[in-house]
């Protein structure tokens, strides 16, 4: 709090009590009052105004610095009245009752959010689980009559599928630190199990799986790193280049200082340079989304919330007709260790 700005705000205030102490004056005169008790009276009033306001604006300035720094101190912001003191004037006593009030309101809305999520994340899990009976019934229907109908049916209920994961995983995601537990694991078992899951769609479309030094150790959840992986995958099978001889995937890995990066890199019809700058935004599906089928732009966006919660990093590069490369960055540290 500035004392220009104090004075600013008291300007009028200020000149009236001036304007009062002169005419005072003027008028002590007029009626023959002695000149020096009237340079006396208007000193003492002068000087008792004077301290008033030199006292007001130490008591305030006390106040609102101890309640910005406090705030700056945060960092939940909406936390403030937990820290706040009533104050000794009328206005910091107005403003602590309205700050208490709508951080009242807020916590009791924050509570009813976090209730309705909750209900909500919990009718998702059930309704996935509950629907995967009449997938699995389809998927046995499809087996014992197999044709070129049915195989459509299956291809069609494989994307159900993949959807209804995404829903849920989705879902959970609010909720992650609830929900997963950092383990040591092998790599190559992950991207293994991830490629055996895909593996039907993978021949049906004939591409190549190319796996280069990727047994290592690293620390993250397993089911939400197949999860990761699973989404990319889908996304190399489902932008692969009919054109090409060969269309493949390659999965490597590299160790850079304390980091385990694992790279998947297709060869698909890529991206172009505004596309690789959205990829991972919400909802975004990109030129290549809306030219080859119905895409919700939600896979990408899901990895990278993902792997940030996980404290877990990932890239992506890509040039169109040339692929796509994909990196997820594994820290390697002796506190990750450790835990």
């Amino acid at each position: 709090m500035k004392m220009i700005d104090f004075l600013k705000e008291r300007i009028l205030f200020i000149i009236i009590s001036i304007l009062i102490l002169i005419f005072t004056s003027i008028l002590l005169g007029v009626l023959k009052v002695d000149f020096y008790a009237i340079i006396f009276i208007f000193l003492i009033n002068f000087i008792g105004i004077l301290i008033y306001h030199i006292y007001d604006y130490f008591n305030r300035k006390k106040y609102y610095d101890e309640l910005i720094n406090n705030l700056k101190d945060l960092d939940k912001k909406y936390l403030i009245s937990d820290v706040i003191d009533e104050g000794s004037f009328l206005e910091s006593k107005i403003l602590y009752h309205i700050i208490n009030e709508t951080t009242k309101s807020m916590k009791d809305d924050i509570s009813n959010l976090r209730i309705n999520n909750k209900e909500y994340r919990e009718y998702i899990e059930l309704w996935v689980h509950e629907i995967k009976t009449p997938i699995a019934s389809s998927k046995l229907l499809i087996e014992n009559n197999k044709s070129e109908l049915t195989k459509s049916i299956g291809e069609e209920i494989t994307k159900v599928e993949s959807y209804i994961e995404q829903a849920l995983f989705y879902a959970r995601s609010n909720a992650l630190e609830k929900d997963y537990i950092i383990n040591e694991l092998n790599l190559k078992l992950v991207v293994n199990k991830v490629i055996r899951r895909n593996s039907k769609i993978l021949i049906e479309k004939k591409v190549k799986i190319e796996i280069l030094d990727i047994e290592k150790i690293v620390y993250t959840d397993s089911k939400w790193l197949e999860f990761i992986l699973n989404q990319i995958i889908s996304n190399s099978i489902k932008y692969i280049d009919n054109k090409k001889m060969e269309n493949k995937i390659k999965f490597y890995t590299k160790k850079i200082g304390e980091n385990i990066i694992l790279h998947i890199e297709d060869n698909g019809i890529g991206m172009n340079e505004k596309d690789v700058i959205k990829a991972f935004e919400k909802g975004y599906t990109g030129e290549n989304g809306r030219r080859f089928g119905k895409s919700t732009g939600m896979g990408l966006y899901l990895c990278k919330k993902l792997t940030q919660k996980l404290g877990l990093g990932i890239n992506l590069e890509s040039e169109i007709n040339k692929g796509t490369q994909i990196s997820i960055i594994f820290p390697i540290n002796k506190m990750m260790i450790f835990e």
